[in-house]
């Protein structure tokens, strides 16, 4: 028994090697110095979500932030960015609000007498879409190719938008006047749907001492480049699943289609996501494998959004998360599992 325990815990340990270097590049290291970073501006009540934003950057997806007004989401999305060194450019979305004012527009240049492409703000590395849902359905699905294909075509010349590109559309509460649900097709392209909350009653006392006198995001600087970005995605690609593991997944995702008061369930694009995410997690907490507690914590955020309920489920109050966590709890967690190597290798 005690030599099976060793034997896992050698297994533990060359994952972690593995996972912390790579061509000279820190996975710990760049972790510890980029969270310093966003801490010594943004009061979060759980750090996790820059794990989980950072997860959804490496695979090249977007992140919703759903919440009420004044919780810090765009505060979050410029220090985010401007810690990792990227280009920001930002949206305000309203209802009078085009799509060429998001992905840009040809004009006659009376100077060259020719045409001339003008790009618009989503020729970035991080979008911050707020408060995407004041702005029509018609303009809010001008990002969609945007945001699946990293593509944008106007007047049929597609143009390519450079690796990384991050849409962080920020939403308030639909309850809220003058808000758009957004279309079915756009919330499934988003990687995960994040909730920030509101700070306890020490948190909140350190963002009025913080933004009393000064602006701490004035002092961010970059801890990363796009080379870096590069490697990490090169690494989450390696991180393996486990064939029980793989199968645990299938059983959640396979779940939410079959459930009481879910109309659609999770689609096999946001199985892929649901993989991709737990790669990246793995890898940003030093390892080179999945586990089903990774599994087990994304899937509200990866997950839950992409439901759509009947009305029997609304009748009931029932959230989507809420039935995420139901499927969760009901499908059976694999046991002795084998990460990638037998236990008793040295």
């Amino acid at each position: 028994m005690l030599s099976k325990i060793a034997g896992y815990l050698r297994i533990i340990r060359k994952g972690v090697e593995r996972c912390l270097q790579e061509e000279g590049f820190s996975v710990e290291a760049f972790k510890t110095l980029f969270f310093q970073s966003i801490r010594n501006v943004v009061v979060l009540p759980d750090e996790s979500i820059l794990e989980k934003m950072l997860a959804a950057l490496i695979c090249g997806g977007h992140i919703l932030l759903h919440d009420v007004p004044g919780v810090g989401k765009t505060l979050l999305a410029r220090t985010f960015s401007r810690a990792l060194g990227l280009s920001f450019s930002r949206i305000q979305f309203t209802p009078d609000l085009l799509p060429s004012d998001v992905t840009g527009i040809n004009y006659f240049n009376q100077k060259t007498r020719e045409f001339e492409f003008r790009p618009g703000p989503v020729f970035t590395n991080v979008l911050l879409a707020d408060e995407i849902n004041r702005a029509t359905p018609r303009t809010q699905s001008s990002l969609l190719e945007c945001m699946q294909e990293a593509t944008v075509t106007v007047d049929g010349e597609t143009r390519k938008i450079a690796f990384p590109f991050l849409v962080l559309a920020t939403e308030n509460p639909l309850e809220m006047e003058g808000t758009f649900p957004l279309p079915e097709a756009q919330l499934d392209r988003f990687f995960m749907c994040l909730n920030l909350g509101y700070p306890g009653f020490e948190e909140e006392k350190t963002i009025v001492r913080r933004f009393l006198n000064d602006d701490p995001l004035a002092d961010v600087k970059p801890v990363a480049t796009v080379a870096d970005l590069v490697t990490l995605k090169k690494m989450t690609a390696e991180v393996k699943f486990s064939e029980p593991v793989l199968n645990y997944m299938l059983a959640i995702v396979r779940e939410t289609r079959k459930m009481d008061g879910v109309r659609l369930g999770v689609s096999p694009r946001g199985t892929l996501y649901f993989a991709r995410a737990a790669q990246a997690l793995a890898l940003l907490r030093g390892r080179n494998y999945v586990i089903p507690d990774d599994l087990q914590e994304l899937a509200v955020p990866v997950l839950a959004h992409r439901l759509l309920l009947e009305i029997s489920a609304s009748l009931q109050d029932l959230t989507r998360a809420e039935l995420i966590k139901q499927v969760v709890g009901s499908v059976e967690v694999p046991l002795d599992v084998e990460y990638g190597m037998k236990a008793d290798e040295p």
